[in-house]
């Protein structure tokens, strides 16, 4: 389970990605620059002077991003990359692209040199195209670049050139080429028999796609596991939904977090309608357990069904030997938050009331009308799936969704094995 047990305790996950956006966000990424020499003999092209400084005066181009709803592990996904890989072969034979080292903080309206290598970065990766040129100016087509390359790398579409932005543009052009050929490896072990209808957790994009017929359905943002305490890789199948669940708190959860907590507020069990059962279901007065104690008590630690609890109004079964689920959450604003691996393994997803009808779809009487109702009604109900529904956790950091696109993502587990890719985090308490 992924509760924020104490907002007040809560210590911020600090990211270099700080400025993530939601995992959402796909790009059409323009034919890449296949050689170090045409950049070259672009800045060198006399009589240049500031004639592309016009572009200050031209209305932003397309804004990065292009929703595209085909599934990260569709069909034609293998080619998709192979193709961007040997787009990066290209970059890197022809000398890669060159490191941004800004004098001044880059934004629209700055003029100065430092502009020339941010604008040769992205030429070279395809961001901003050709004919834009190379100057001092930071105008309205760098700014758009700008906004695209961040869309491809999940940051947040700001136009300016962050910390965490200028961290991923000086992540060498040779990185990327492996970490493209790593992920080719996952998608092609992982497969495109994942049937008619599932459900794909990216869980470095931290998002869920639900797919029918090799089309997304559903793209929802998600908030995933910290790098503490992992979302696991896992096929399953989801079989039922409980409607208003009461939560039963994992003992991992119990230990870590609620016995530092009851140390610090005897209140804490009691305020947030966490009860607690012996083995034969009598109730526990938590009054009478030392919370000093160095192992928790051998109870079970259940909260009442509420839109307060843990899950809210949703969660999601699927059978699996980790324990984890999907879930709703009270707290609605933390799929605004620009980092979002911050749970205790399970997955959380925004809009969850969505998902449950499209899983539902098959399933006699269960209507949004149906599950609304139920939902207000606060009494816990589980529904059976008529058709379950295969359900994917993945860890894919970079992808090609069709032809032309390509996205990265952070390597928040460490698995790549690249330094420059990894999340640098600091664990939170939930």
């Amino acid at each position: 389970m992924t509760k924020d047990l104490n907002p007040k305790a809560h210590s911020k996950t600090v990211s270099r990605r700080r400025f993530i956006a939601g995992a959402a966000g796909v790009l059409a990424m323009p034919h890449l620059a296949s050689a170090q020499s045409a950049v070259d003999a672009l800045i060198n092209t006399p009589g240049r002077g500031t004639w592309d400084d016009q572009f200050d005066a031209v209305t932003s181009r397309a804004q990065a991003s292009v929703s595209s709803n085909q599934p990260i592990l569709g069909p034609n996904a293998p080619s998709n990359l192979m193709q961007a890989i040997a787009e990066y072969q290209r970059i890197v034979t022809s000398g890669g692209w060159p490191q941004v080292h800004p004098n001044v903080p880059l934004q629209f309206g700055v003029y100065d040199p430092s502009v020339q290598q941010l604008r040769q970065r992205l030429i070279v990766s395809g961001d901003l195209p050709s004919s834009a040129g190379i100057s001092d100016s930071y105008d309205s087509y760098v700014q758009g670049a700008v906004r695209r390359f961040q869309a491809r790398h999940g940051l947040a579409e700001t136009g300016y050139i962050d910390e965490y932005t200028l961290k991923a543009l000086n992540v060498s052009a040779r990185v990327r080429l492996a970490q493209l050929e790593t992920n080719l490896t996952r998608v092609e072990d992982t497969g495109s028999d994942l049937g008619e209808r599932y459900v794909l957790v990216n869980i470095p994009a931290a998002y869920a796609e639900a797919v029918e017929n090799n089309a997304v359905a559903l793209r929802n943002v998600a908030i995933v596991g910290r790098p503490s305490r992992q979302t696991p890789l896992l096929n399953s199948k989801i079989f039922e939904i409980i409607f208003n669940p009461p939560w039963t708190v994992p003992r991992s959860i119990i230990q870590k977090d609620i016995m530092p907590l009851m140390r610090e507020d005897p209140n804490y069990l009691v305020d947030n309608k966490i009860r607690l059962y012996d083995n034969k279901g009598n109730e526990v007065d938590p009054m009478t357990i030392d919370w000093n104690a160095e192992k928790a008590p051998n109870l079970t630690f259940r909260q009442d069904p509420g839109p307060n609890s843990a899950m809210a109004s949703t969660k999601i079964n699927f059978h699996n030997k980790y324990a984890v689920y999907m879930h709703d959450t009270p707290s609605q604003s933390l799929f605004n938050e620009i980092v979002r691996f911050e749970s205790s393994g399970c997955v959380r997803i925004e809009n969850v009331r969505d998902l449950d009808v499209w899983l539902l779809k098959n399933t006699p009487g269960w209507n949004r009308q149906k599950i609304e109702e139920t939902i207000r009604a606060g009494i816990s109900t589980p529904v059976n799936l008529a058709d379950p529904v295969p359900n994917h956790f993945v860890y894919i950091t970079a992808w090609s969704a069709k032809d032309g696109v390509v996205q990265f993502r952070d390597d928040i587990y460490n698995l790549d094995g690249a330094p420059e890719l990894a999340l640098q985090t600091t664990s939170g308490i939930e």
